[in-house]
């Protein structure tokens, strides 16, 4: 359920050890996201005793389960995901951060399983929906964990990352957004030779309820590092363009191979690890929804 051991990488998403790069880089916005979940979930002075099991489903390395640990300290926490390595990672995590008695993991490889994780008052799940051919189905699934009152939240798609000026003096001007638009193609020709695809309006709030659930809201949580990047962002970026580069092979044209190429220069001073123009904005929507009544 996490994008290194999904049968594909659909939209260039992290692989091997760089989802935990990546949600490092992200661990501000889920702080906040933690925030106002907490908020939704009833009153201050309540919320915390109220709270017991929250599941974060597609957890990779663990970073979301751990802030989710700190934002709710009487709750149990479960790390769910189909890779055994990525949840020993998250282990380490967890007790790195002294968190290991209230952190614990479970392998889940089917959407149909997500059920059988339950009871939770707290679901909460990143950038997995997009990945299962039928999203309605796997939103069911997920909703049939909670207890009545308890909340869904789906963190899916928002803005990709931004990191380059329209012109940056090398290449032809709008590289950024060419590969934007070679990687969105990539996601849709994936998305159909997915198990049981099913096309659906991304309407996720209306997803949800269809799911059995009531919305109870939306947001979008903005991440901005702006220029000069520091090393572990920079790092993060060569990581992506060289992966974008591997994956998009010849789907670019000579001069935007070249481009991308001068990026990846470690030496140059035009490259990704050393160019002052660089930052990292992104933004991720999170949608929420919340089981009313008794499941029959």
């Amino acid at each position: 359920m996490t994008p290194t051991h999904r049968a594909q990488d659909l939209d260039g998403e992290a692989c091997g050890a760089e989802p935990e790069h990546e949600a490092e880089l992200h661990s501000g916005f889920l702080a906040d996201a933690a925030h106002w979940l907490r908020g939704l979930l009833g009153p201050e002075d309540r919320v915390s005793a109220a709270v017991r099991r929250i599941l974060d489903v597609g957890s990779g390395p663990g970073v979301a389960a751990c802030v989710l640990a700190e934002a709710f300290p009487r709750a149990e926490v479960v790390a769910v995901d189909r890779s055994a390595e990525l949840l020993a990672r998250a282990e380490t995590r967890a007790a790195e951060r002294g968190l290991s008695g209230r952190i614990t993991t479970r392998r889940a490889e089917r959407p149909e399983e997500f059920s059988r994780l339950g009871p939770a008052d707290l679901v909460w799940t990143g950038n997995v929906c997009r990945h299962l051919g039928d999203q309605q189905a796997a939103l069911r699934s997920l909703a049939s964990a909670l207890r009545p009152g308890g909340i869904l939240a789906v963190a899916e798609r928002g803005l990709p990352p931004r990191f380059l000026p329209r012109d940056i003096g090398i290449g032809r001007p709008g590289l950024q957004a060419r590969l934007d638009a070679h990687l969105e193609e990539r996601f849709a020709a994936g998305r159909a030779g997915l198990p049981g695809a099913t096309s659906v309006v991304e309407d996720w709030p209306c997803l949800l309820a269809s799911a059995g659930l009531v919305p109870t809201g939306t947001r979008t949580f903005l991440i901005d590092f702006p220029a000069p990047l520091d090393l572990a962002p920079r790092r993060h970026l060569h990581t992506r363009l060289r992966r974008v580069l591997d994956e998009l092979g010849e789907r670019l044209d000579l001069v935007d191979r070249l481009t991308v190429e001068q990026l990846l220069d470690g030496d140059a001073c035009t490259g990704i690890l050393w160019r002052p123009d660089a930052f990292y904005l992104s933004a991720v929507t999170v949608h929420t929804a919340r089981l009313c009544r008794v499941r029959s």
